[in-house]
């Protein structure tokens, strides 16, 4: 028996979503540092996206069904998640019926879906993997940016990156 959505996680409901779908994306943020051992809460959902048309499509259909509204924008502004906003945009913070989702068309300091797919590997993630971003490019995104939240998970993801050298060191 499926479990229902008070016991996911809001991070396994958007995934759900997103393979449904057939959307492409890579999952960056706290919730990367989430799935490869950090332990800072966060709250939202952040994913980088592939920006090709017949992906932008999926994401238009799937962000309808859930319900994707812009976070902190006047409730009378109109918004159309639909493939021509997608286009004309790249990066978007949503409400949605799953919870805060963010998602990112570019990630600096990184760049683009394929640059930041690059970056990333497969993870362990409920009964299957999912695409993250990998704890190098994540030092390197949070050293960019330097909020001091970022500055807070600085410490925790190099101490991940030593203890994985630490396990298998690199090749001399």
């Amino acid at each position: 028996m499926p479990e229902s959505n008070e016991t996911r996680t809001p991070l396994e409901l958007v995934v759900a979503w997103l393979q449904r779908h057939g959307v492409r994306y890579v999952v960056i943020g706290g919730m990367a540092e989430v799935l490869q051992g950090g332990l800072r809460p966060t709250y939202d959902v952040d994913l980088c996206y592939d920006r090709s048309r017949d992906n932008l499509e999926r994401l238009a259909a799937g962000l309808k069904e859930i319900d994707a509204t812009l976070r902190g924008a006047p409730k009378d502004v109109p918004f159309s998640p639909d493939v021509r906003t997608l286009e004309f945009g790249s990066n978007f913070t949503f409400d949605t019926d799953l919870g805060p989702l963010d998602l990112l068309g570019w990630v600096e300091p990184i760049g683009d879906y394929q640059k930041v797919a690059a970056e990333s590997r497969e993870v362990s993630f409920g009964a299957g993997t999912v695409t993250v971003l990998d704890v190098e490019a994540l030092i390197r995104i949070k050293e960019h940016v330097g909020r001091p939240k970022d500055m807070a998970s600085l410490a925790e993801l190099r101490a991940i990156r030593e203890e994985r050298n630490r396990r298998s060191p690199a090749p001399p």
